[in-house]
């Protein structure tokens, strides 16, 4: 009888055991997660993914922790991402140079659209178009006339070739009929610096970046490149105000995944993002940066995929066209 006894408790502790889910396959994350970020330290793009994962480790409850893979016109990083398993411990954060402007650039050892699972579309920046202020043109509307009587005679700079403010300008010339000269700089620093002295014209540039030039009155905006104003400058009309409806472009990220990674484990992800950008302290953060929180309803990875497709869509044949290549 008492072997039947012990029988019996082994028998009804194994059917238990048995019943219940292994505790490990239902923890996630059950280790740090990584966000691979394809810039420099102290980028744009690096100072979101840090203040992102700040707070995402608050909801996680594990260290997020942001890796820089820069290098190769972002391939570097984007490849590592896409070469990752897709177990949800890796993470990839871009941005429109990264994933739009770059593919249709460079050869690239993954395909933009279909290896990444989309997380989140994440905080963005807004261009303006400005000059300097001595520069013949009171508005947008001046503007083109006069660059339309002047072909060849203004000079823009270009924070580098193939980045937003490049690919600004040419979008810019195609919709107005309008020519000027592209003046190549490594990086925005030094074009705003000439254009601040006068040694050039105008600028396509972040908004966020003039913004103190601005209103000091050492550099003219234009209008925002947006259907809407930008609330630190809410003086400066949109383009679509000044008769260019359209013409918008903006410095946005989103957060991917590497293709196959479950869709338990993205939205895991996801929830933790959108708990981030709805969070005070980082909202502030991401406003003193001048940079704009998407809203709620486009913080879906469905939203990221559908924005991503018509960005590919609306810039690959602008980029094409112009034969813009990186060296």
């Amino acid at each position: 009888m008492r072997n039947r006894r012990h029988f019996l408790h082994i028998f009804a502790a194994t059917a238990a055991l048995a019943a219940t889910p292994v505790a490990s396959a239902e923890v996630y994350p059950a280790r740090p997660v990584t966000i691979i970020s394809p810039t420099p330290p102290g980028a744009v793009t690096d100072t979101t993914a840090r203040i992102l994962a700040e707070r995402m480790r608050t909801s996680l409850g594990q260290p997020v922790i942001v890796e820089n893979v820069p290098g190769g016109g972002f391939i570097l990083g984007n490849a590592r991402v896409a070469r990752a398993a897709p177990d949800g411990y890796t993470l990839g954060i871009g941005q429109w140079s990264s994933h739009v402007s770059s593919p249709a650039m460079l050869p690239v050892p993954y395909d933009v659209r279909a290896d990444f699972e989309p997380v989140s579309l994440l905080p963005s920046s807004l261009l303006w178009i400005v000059g300097r202020p001595s520069f013949p043109a009171g508005n947008l509307r001046e503007l083109i006339v006069w660059l339309k009587a002047n072909q060849e005679k203004a000079t823009a700079g270009l924070p580098g070739t193939g980045s937003g403010g490049h690919v600004s300008a040419i979008y810019f010339q195609n919709a107005t009929g309008t020519r000027f000269q592209l003046v190549p700089y490594r990086g925005g620093a030094a074009a705003m610096q000439d254009l601040i002295s006068g040694q050039i014209d105008l600028m396509f540039a972040e908004a966020s970046q003039m913004l103190a030039h601005v209103r000091s009155g050492k550099i003219r905006p234009y209008a925002v490149m947006a259907d809407h104003r930008w609330s630190a400058a809410a003086d400066v009309p949109t383009v679509d105000e000044m008769g260019l409806p359209g013409l918008h472009i903006s410095f946005w990220h989103g957060l991917w995944m590497p293709k196959g990674t479950p869709d338990a484990q993205r939205a895991r992800i996801n929830a933790a993002v959108v708990d981030a950008l709805a969070d005070a302290a980082v909202r502030q953060r991401f406003t003193d940066l001048g940079m704009e929180i998407p809203p709620r309803e486009r913080q879906t990875p469905e939203a990221l995929r559908a924005f991503h497709a018509a960005e590919i869509e609306k810039w690959w044949p602008v980029i094409k066209a112009a034969n813009i290549r990186l060296d």
